[in-house]
C-alpha cells in the first residue's frame, strides 16, 4: 500500500505498516493465491482454519488492500449485485433460502471479526435507499422493494419507510420515502484488510508483497524474481486482471471514486440524523452511496467510469473536478453541508464479469480457481466467495457449495462470457452514461416530457437489464 494519506481517508486511519518481503526465489505450497484483497485473504483464512495443515502462500503485486479492498466506499450489503440471473428461474424456497445466506453473511463477517479480535469500525446500522431528491424516484425504490421480496429477501429486513419514517433516520433535501434493507453494515475497509491479513500470518500463511504475478498456469504461479508451484491457485485479483492474457477477457475493471468530509459538528449531525448511522443511497441510476464513519465523517462515492481499454485505477488520487461533482451531489441531498470542507477523495477498480453475476469457480482439471464479478458490492460478497472456495477446494459438502454461483469440474473460460472488444466496449458505456445522465436531469427538473421521459425511462430499463 503507498503512502497515500492525503488522498485516501481510510489510509489515514492505519497506522504505517512494516513492508513484507518480497518473493525472490520458488518455492512450493498447498495453495498459492494471487492478490491480498478481501477475497485472496479471506480464501486463505478458511482454508487455513478448516485444514490447518495446508501450506498457504499469498503474493501481492503492490500491498496488502492497495486494491478495491483498501478503497471502496465500506458497505457491507446483504445482497449480491447480479444475484437474480443466479436464482430468477428458481421456486421460492430456493431463492428465499440463498436471500437468507447472503443477508445473513453480514452477522457472520460481523462476529468473525470480533471472534479474531480485527478492528474494523463494524457497525451494523443498516442502508436506506431513498427516493429524495425527486417525486419521480419513489416508484423507482417501490418497484426495487417489490424485486427484493419477489427475489426472496425477508420482508421483515426489507420494508418501506414513509416521509416522516426516513426523516426519522436520515434528513435529506426532499425525503419523500424509502427502503430500509436491515441487513447492511458499514466497515474502514482498510482496517478490515489489513487486519485480515495480520491473522492469517498468525495462523502460518505467509504473504509476500511486490511481487507481481507475471503468469498463472496449472502448478504453477511465476513473479518477475521467483515463483510458487501449487496443486491448487486462487485468482483473486478481481478488477485488477490486466497482467493475466484469458482472465482480463472476462473480468473488467470499472473505477469507482469516493470523497470524505471533515469531522462534522454535533450541531450538523443534528441537522441531517442518521443517529443510527444506517449506510444510504438514492434511486439515481447514476449509482451513488455513502454512510457516517466511525470518526463522524460523511463517506460519499457516486457515479464510476470506464477507462478505454480496460485499464484499472492503479493511483489512488482524483481530479477536483471529480471531487467537485461527488461534493455538489452530496450537498444536493443534504443542503446542510454547504460549507462543510472534503479532507480527501479517492479511486478504485471494482470487476465486472460480462455475465454480470458475481461467481466462485474451481477448476480441478487444472487446480485453478477464481471469485469475483463483485460488482462493486465486493466487501461482504468476498467473505461469502472465500468461504465457497475454500470449501469447493477442500471438497466439502456445504450448503454454500450447492449455491447457483459456486461451480466445481469447470473452468472461468467455459462458464464466463467474454467482453467484446474496443472500441465496442467504450461506446457502449459512453452510451449508457450520457442517457442515464438525460433520464435523472429530466426527473430531476420535474420537467412534463411525456414522450421522451418514458421513451429514456424504457431505453434505460432496457440497460439496467444488461448491466445489473
Amino acid at each position: 500500500m503507498r503512502d497515500d494519506r492525503h488522498h485516501v481517508f481510510w489510509a489515514s486511519t492505519v497506522n504505517s505498516q512494516s513492508q513484507r518481503r518480497s518473493l525472490v526465489n520458488r518455492r512450493s505450497a498447498d495453495v498459492a493465491i494471487v492478490g491480498a484483497g478481501f477475497t485472496g485473504l479471506w480464501s486463505a483464512y478458511y482454508l487455513k482454519t478448516l485444514a490447518p495443515h495446508l501450506e498457504i502462500a499469498v503474493i501481492e503485486a503492490e500491498r496488502v488492500g492497495h486494491g478495491a479492498s483498501g478503497r471502496n466506499g465500506g458497505w457491507v450489503v446483504g445482497n449480491l449485485a447480479g444475484l437474480e440471473r443466479h436464482i430468477g428461474g428458481l421456486p421460492m424456497t430456493h431463492r428465499a433460502a440463498c436471500c437468507r445466506l447472503v443477508a445473513d453473511n453480514v452477522d457472520d463477517i460481523g462476529r468473525t471479526l470480533a471472534r479474531e479480535g480485527i478492528e474494523a469500525d463494524f457497525h451494523k446500522g443498516g442502508a436506506i435507499y431513498a427516493a429524495a431528491r425527486y417525486p419521480d424516484q419513489v416508484a423507482i425504490q417501490q418497484d426495487y422493494l417489490a424485486h427484493l421480496h419477489e427475489l426472496g429477501h425477508d420482508e421483515a429486513n426489507c420494508y418501506w419507510l414513509d416521509a416522516d419514517q426516513l426523516a426519522g433516520k436520515a434528513r435529506f433535501r426532499n425525503g419523500y420515502g424509502g427502503i430500509h434493507h436491515r441487513q447492511v453494515a458499514t466497515i474502514n475497509p482498510l482496517k478490515l484488510v489489513t487486519g485480515l491479513a495480520d491473522t492469517v500470518e498468525r495462523l502460518g500463511v505467509t504473504i509476500y508483497e511486490r511481487s507481481p504475478a507475471t503468469s498463472i498456469a496449472k502448478g504453477e504461479v511465476s513473479t518477475y524474481e521467483g515463483g510458487i508451484e501449487a496443486s491448487n491457485i486462487v485468482c483473486a485479483t478481481e478488477g485488477y486482471a490486466q497482467d493475466f492474457h484469458d482472465f482480463r477477457r472476462h473480468v473488467i475493471p470499472v473505477q469507482s471514486l469516493v470523497i470524505a468530509t471533515e469531522p462534522l459538528s454535533a450541531s450538523t449531525w443534528e441537522e441531517i440524523g442518521m443517529q443510527e448511522r444506517p449506510a444510504f443511497a438514492d434511486a439515481s441510476r447514476l449509482i451513488n452511496y455513502g454512510h457516517r464513519s466511525a470518526d463522524d465523517r460523511l463517506v460519499f462515492g457516486a457515479r464510476g467510469t470506464y477507462r478505454f481499454g480496460a485499464r484499472p485505477k492503479t493511483d489512488h488520487a482524483i481530479s477536483d473536478t471529480d471531487i467537485a461533482m461527488r461534493r455538489d451531489l452530496l450537498t444536493d441531498l443534504f443542503p446542510a453541508l454547504e460549507d462543510v470542507r472534503i479532507t480527501h477523495g479517492w479511486g478504485g477498480s471494482l470487476g465486472l464479469s460480462r455475465n454480470f453475476r458475481p461467481h466462485a469457480i474451481v477448476d480441478r482439471r487444472t487446480g485453478i480457481a477464481t471469485a469475483g464479478g463483485y460488482a462493486g458490492e465486493g466487501v461482504a460478497a468476498s467473505h461469502l466467495f472465500g468461504r465457497t472456495l475454500a470449501d469447493l477446494i477442500l471438497e466439502r459438502d456445504t450448503d454454500i457449495v450447492r449455491m447457483p454461483w459456486a461451480f466445481a469440474d469447470a473452468s472461468h473460460a467455459q462458464l464466463l462470457k467474454r467482453w467484446e472488444p474496443e472500441p465496442l466496449r467504450w461506446l457502449a458505456a459512453q452510451t449508457i452514461t450520457y442517457s442515464y445522465a438525460g433520464e435523472e436531469a429530466l426527473m430531476q427538473r420535474q420537467r412534463h416530457t411525456p414522450l421522451l421521459k418514458p421513451a429514456l425511462m424504457k431505453t434505460n430499463d432496457f440497460f439496467a437489464s444488461l448491466i445489473e
